[in-house]
């Protein structure tokens, strides 16, 4: 654990760590979406995707 905390932490890869987080924070958001406006479609409220969107 300790070299990986050294390695993680050296300047060149911050970024790097960083950037996973931000994917998996956009991956998530996107995928809550998506089964939301699946959840949508199985009610019959298609119409309703575009105005959720639009907020």
């Amino acid at each position: 654990m300790e070299n990986f905390l050294l390695i993680i932490t050296k300047p060149d890869n911050v970024p790097i760590v960083g950037m996973l987080f931000v994917v998996v924070f956009f991956l998530n958001w996107g995928l809550s979406q998506g089964r939301r406006n699946d959840r949508l479609i199985k009610e019959g409220r298609r119409d309703e995707i575009r105005d959720d969107m639009a907020r």
